[in-house]
């Protein structure tokens, strides 16, 4: 039975990975510091550790009495727009702390290193993005997950430790957080549509996306070890139809049974337009369907108003507020 390390593994995409992974017979440890996921999201059928993968010493111990086969790392603060405000802690959980299961993955002979980058690495470049772009990163956030992934490819060279790159994008599905003001747009619709508050859009709300359901992206994050053909590849995952903030917001409420109010903020400064090629994908994995949108957040609705709604906290240790949309200062 191969044993794997989920980092992240109480959030959204972490939680759903282990479950594809016990499900392919993986022993799983999940380590998780619950600074953005629930230990409830957490399969009873894995072992869960709380700490965080800046804690080095809590890394090497694990990897010294687990012997991991295998480590998925999906541990990060996905925040884009607020990595801006928040350089140092991005850096240090994004960059840092992946270097450290890097290291710990080198000297423990790991077979092969899964990450979850982002299409944010990509930047404003024209879509659909394809992965041999050259990376462009337009925030913090990007280019932590960039830098990763370039660590990762010397340390495949200088080592042999083999790694697969996932490219998610704008995934929701159960599980995601909804109280978390700064990311995950279809989980702050939701919760805003529960407590009767306006959705809040920057700018005009054109800006287009291809939201992921999460059935979308997990199965091949999870299978993927399996498939010699993705070692040391990287892939773009995610939907292909791309759809505007504003619609996303037509579909939410539709769904939702709820009639919501539009209220516009200030543009902010993110990429415009933004998805990806995904052939790439399908000719190593296989060709599949990706759920429709309105498929997608009918199940996540079921989901959510299940789980109820969740207060957002503010990030405790804003490092500029220079420029800092003022809705996140908000009570």
């Amino acid at each position: 039975m191969p044993k794997s390390l989920v980092t992240g593994g109480a959030g959204f995409i972490g939680s759903h990975v282990t479950n594809d992974l016990l499900k392919l017979g993986h022993e799983v440890v999940v380590l998780d510091d619950l600074s953005g996921g629930f230990q409830e999201n957490v399969n009873s059928a894995a072992t869960f550790v709380k700490g965080s993968i800046t804690d080095e010493a809590l890394v090497k111990q694990l990897f010294e009495e687990y012997k991991f086969d295998y480590v998925y790392h999906l541990a990060a603060y996905a925040a884009e727009g607020l990595s801006h405000f928040i350089r140092n802690f991005n850096y240090n959980n994004n960059l840092i702390g992946s270097i450290n299961l890097i290291n710990a993955s080198i000297n423990h002979k790991v077979k092969c290193f899964v990450f979850t980058s982002s299409i944010a690495v990509y930047g404003a470049q024209d879509p659909p993005m394809t992965e041999d772009m050259t990376p462009m990163p337009e925030d913090p956030y990007g280019v932590a997950k960039y830098a990763v992934e370039m660590d990762l490819k010397t340390a495949h060279e200088m080592f042999g430790l083999n790694y697969i790159v996932f490219r998610p994008h704008n995934v929701y599905g159960e599980y995601q957080n909804l109280g978390d003001r700064y990311r995950n747009v279809v989980g702050i619709f939701m919760n805003q549509l529960m407590q009767g508050k306006e959705l809040t859009v920057f700018g005009d709300g054109l800006q287009t996306r291809a939201f992921s359901y999460i059935s979308d992206v997990s199965p091949y994050i999870a299978d993927s070890v399996n498939i010699s053909e993705a070692y040391n590849e990287i892939f773009n995952v995610g939907a292909d139809r791309e759809f505007t903030v504003l619609e996303l917001a037509e579909t939410t409420c539709e769904v939702m049974g709820i009639e919501g109010k539009i209220r516009h903020l200030e543009a902010r400064n993110e990429v415009v337009h933004a998805h990806a090629d995904h052939s790439k994908v399908r000719r190593i994995f296989g060709d599949k369907e990706p759920a429709s949108l309105k498929e997608g957040i009918e199940k996540m609705a079921d989901w959510a108003k299940t789980a109820g709604t969740r207060r957002s906290d503010k990030f405790s240790n804003i490092e500029i507020m220079e420029n800092l949309p003022k809705v996140w200062l908000e009570d």
